[in-house]
């Protein structure tokens, strides 16, 4: 299983109306809460923060950009 950390890219597996986020949407990890839960950053194309929420850890997917 896949460790996320702060700084790393991730994206949502469900759609969060209540943020108008949707599924897919990427995000950057600022900070673990707790075992199960991460604030993440959701930005726009032009790196404007449009929210910063926390999101529960099976509600994420860690990106890869190489390969491990």
């Amino acid at each position: 299983m896949n460790r996320i950390n702060e700084l790393n890219m991730v994206a949502l597996l469900k759609v969060m109306p209540e943020h108008n986020l949707s599924k897919g949407q990427v995000g950057t990890v600022v900070e673990k809460l707790n075992a199960k839960t991460y604030e993440i950053e959701f930005t726009n194309s032009k790196g404007e923060t449009l929210i910063t929420t926390p999101v529960a850890s099976k509600d994420l997917i860690l990106l890869h950009f190489e390969l491990a």
